[in-house]
């Protein structure tokens, strides 16, 4: 039974309904991008698929556009697979269940991945309607953008033509991006030994923050479960000496994570002094997020007497010690864009294994000195504490073109559509256009999409007029002559 089949435009909405049936989670793309190839079989398109599964497809100019300048259309197949602490669905091998709400569309449980499948059902509509004018369309499809954008790096280009790159991965309609900041992941190891400790254990857990795309959110503040957990550590350690068990918090390194759950070994004369620790902590942090973050949750159960694989005292200690002392969050504002954030790193991933707590960060700037004393600060940060940080998937920043004829159309005729000037911007959150661009000598490049909320959480949406009005945006461009 189809969920979207009311919806217009019909083509988009079902191709967006197909490739939410197909799991597509990074790094396990192979199926979605089968489904694509399958796709440039049966409408006779020129394709390519690459050994990452990256996915070129070619459809030439109608006639008239023969001699018009080829068009790519640019988005990634893959996506941030986050579920509500109570969704059994295992999105490896399952699909999503789509809902409607009003005017959006929303996932039951988990996120909604039209950051970016809703690229994907727009080029999939377009290839698929022979009515259409257009110059040579060029649509590349990407793997691997959420971890790192490895497909980006890896793609080859030499089939492509087009100079002009219009890229669908944007969340705000009428916003056209002509910029974006460089990144990369940063893996914070400090290795830690465990004893079998008596004790009375407690189970800690941070629940229920707002979250959010580290990139896209990192400017509304919002508190990060898993600093908030070592905070919480922090006073507990101080207040009655715990011994750490286990913690872990985050799943994505580019989201901002929502949840943290931690068990401590304390002695039975300091459980109380433990728990009002936590209670008191709770009490100022809610108070402190309670615009950002209005469901925060903190508990603290007393799960009795037990004997368990704890770490020393000295290396609790120094486990929550590196977690306060790395940076985390907004850095450094921009000094020439007014509003735009211009450094900032989101620790997305804790985890306390058997002998390592392992740290993960998602680094961005649009200032590459910046970037670099970052990660450099990270490095002697760790160093000093014992650990080591390793750094990973550098991809470069996206520089404004001063001279640009695709975002002087795309101004023109959103103006002609709507009525109203579009909002030209820079982001903080990174794209693949400067990777495409390093590859593209002369690439004019500018990034749109439909409106989407709280994308990279379970809470995600898409607006259905949105994506239609945008659909409809993205044909008449293709007509530009």
């Amino acid at each position: 039974m189809r969920v979207l089949s009311q919806l217009e435009p019909a083509k988009v909405f079902e191709y967006f309904e197909d490739i939410s049936n197909i799991p597509r989670p990074s790094y396990k793309e192979e199926k979605i991008s089968n489904y694509l190839v399958q796709f440039a079989k049966e409408h006779n398109l020129e394709y390519y698929q690459d050994e990452l599964f990256n996915v070129i497809m070619i459809k030439e100019a109608t006639p008239g556009y023969e001699d018009v300048e080829p068009i790519i259309l640019q988005g990634h197949m893959d996506m941030v697979c986050e579920k509500k602490p109570d969704c059994t669905k295992n999105m490896d091998e399952e699909g999503l269940d789509l809902a409607i709400d009003g005017d959006y569309i929303y996932a039951k449980g988990t996120t909604l991945g039209g950051d970016d499948g809703i690229a994907v059902a727009y080029a999939l509509a377009i290839l698929d309607d022979d009515s259409l004018e257009h110059p040579r369309l060029e649509f590349v499809c990407t793997v691997s953008e959420e971890v790192g954008m490895d497909g980006a790096f890896g793609l080859d280009v030499s089939m492509l033509k087009g100079k002009k790159l219009l890229n669908l991965d944007s969340e705000e309609e009428g916003i056209l991006l002509t910029s974006c900041a460089g990144g990369c992941g940063s893996e914070v190891t400090l290795s830690v030994s465990r004893e079998n400790v008596c004790g009375v254990k407690l189970s800690v857990n941070v629940n229920k923050l707002t979250g959010g795309h580290s990139g896209a959110e990192i400017d509304k503040w919002r508190a990060n479960a898993n600093m908030v957990m070592a905070a919480l550590l922090a006073e507990m350690d101080e207040k009655a000496g715990v011994r750490l068990i286990s913690m872990e918090g985050g799943k994505k390194d580019n989201a901002i994570p929502r949840d943290c759950a931690a068990e401590v070994m304390v002695s039975a004369d300091k459980v109380d002094a433990a728990i009002a620790a936590v209670n008191a902590y709770a009490e100022g942090i809610k108070r402190e997020y309670e615009v950002s973050d209005p469901e925060m949750e903190i508990s603290v159960v007393n799960d009795g007497e037990a004997t368990a694989s704890a770490l020393s005292s000295a290396d609790t200690a120094k486990a929550i010690a590196l977690i306060q002392a790395l940076p985390n969050g907004i850095q450094r504002m921009s000094r020439d864009i007014e509003g735009l954030v211009e450094t900032s790193l989101n620790l997305g991933v804790l985890v306390l294994e058997e002998n390592a707590l392992v740290l993960r960060y998602a680094l961005r700037s649009s200032v590459g000195s910046a970037k670099d004393a970052m990660m450099s600060k990270i490095a002697y940060v760790a160093k000093a504490l014992g650990a080591k940080a390793e750094f990973a998937g550098q991809y470069p920043a996206w520089e404004y073109k001063k001279d640009s004829a695709l975002r002087e159309d795309m101004v023109r005729v959103y103006e002609e559509m709507f009525g109203k000037k579009p909002v030209v911007e820079a982001i903080h959150a990174g794209l693949e256009c400067g990777i495409l661009a390093g590859k593209i000598p002369g690439l004019d490049a500018v990034s749109i999409g439909p409106e989407m909320h709280d994308i990279h959480t379970s809470e995600e949406r898409l607006s259905i007029s949105s994506t239609e009005r945008m659909y409809r945006y993205v044909v008449e461009l293709l007509r530009c002559k």
